[in-house]
């Protein structure tokens, strides 16, 4: 079992701290934690910072913590630009980058993007595909619905080869198989609750086996927002409030998959999270974020039993 923790993003304007920060990523380092991972979100009215850039600035701050976002909603981005981004970030990272990708649904803003949402599902898969020969090709040709380039070269590739993986955020069968189909690993999101990711371990080890796939080069991992707290209903008042900011109402479901509780509650609802077939947990805090890792490190992480 691998753990990850997230890296801090919601600060209001003029709310972001530096040496707090650095100090964060530094323990998290410390404490043994396997990966740190931002999220995408880029209009809402939580106050977010961009994956991206969070994850630049924490590449700094680190020497061994890899860095991820899960998320990047890829439709609406460039490829191009975002083959550019990503390989300049696992150049300053030395080889530290694991990207995660989704197509996001027909629910995006893509008006707010200079785009229509028909043929999002085509974007997504052609946007991958160029993405992936700019890494990997000494020039690239390329003829697509949306994206054309002529002999052209994009330099330096990512460090790692032929580049850095790709974790698939899914949910429905169609989507799990699809990233079996094209991606390195699945993530499973935290607003959906232990049984549902259960489901979905099973879709994506059945589209492994058929496809004649070794389970065990795909990871698996679930992100779970987490609240440890010797008053439980003081855990799950907190939690709520954090998850309505996030999403921008109160949404009963993802209240639910959230994890708030004592820390023998927090362990018995992670080790389901493991049973269920998560190979990476990626823990997201929502208040005190360093305290809660402090708590997350010490009093649930060595009592949680895996499969």
């Amino acid at each position: 079992m691998r753990y990850a923790i997230a890296i801090p993003q919601f600060f209001a304007d003029g709310e972001f701290d530096p040496e707090r920060f650095r100090g964060y990523l530094s323990r998290a380092e410390e404490l043994g934690f396997h990966s740190g991972w931002t999220q995408e979100a880029v209009l809402g009215t939580g106050a977010q910072l961009a994956p991206l850039q969070t994850m630049a600035y924490a590449a700094a701050c680190t020497t061994r913590l890899r860095l991820g976002c899960v998320v990047l909603v890829t439709p609406l981005h460039n490829p191009v630009h975002l083959a550019k981004t990503l390989s300049t970030l696992d150049q300053l990272s030395r080889g530290r980058l694991e990207i995660g990708v989704g197509a996001g649904g027909r629910a995006r803003p893509f008006a707010a993007f200079g785009m229509r949402p028909d043929r999002y599902l085509a974007r997504f898969t052609e946007g991958l595909a160029l993405m992936q020969a700019l890494w990997t090709q000494p020039r690239v040709t390329f003829d697509g619905e949306f994206w054309q380039l002529a002999d052209a070269a994009m330099e330096p590739k990512p460090v790692q080869k032929p580049h850095p993986p790709l974790w698939f955020g899914a949910n429905a069968e169609p989507a799990l198989r699809r990233a079996v189909r094209l991606g390195d690993g699945f993530f499973g999101a935290g607003s959906a609750p232990t049984a549902s990711f259960a489901r979905q371990v099973q879709i994506v080890r059945q589209a492994l086996a058929e496809a004649g796939r070794d389970a065990g080069s795909f990871p698996i991992a679930k992100r779970i927002y987490i609240a440890v707290d010797d008053d439980p209903g003081r855990a799950r008042e907190r939690m709520n409030d954090a998850m309505a900011r996030i999403y921008g109402s109160r949404i009963p479901s993802i209240e639910a998959a959230a994890v708030a509780g004592t820390a023998a509650d927090c362990v018995r609802e992670v080790s389901a999270v493991a049973a269920a077939g998560a190979e990476l947990i990626l823990f997201t805090t929502v208040f005190d974020q360093r305290e809660q890792m402090e708590r997350l490190a010490a009093d649930v992480m060595p009592q949680v039993q895996g499969p």
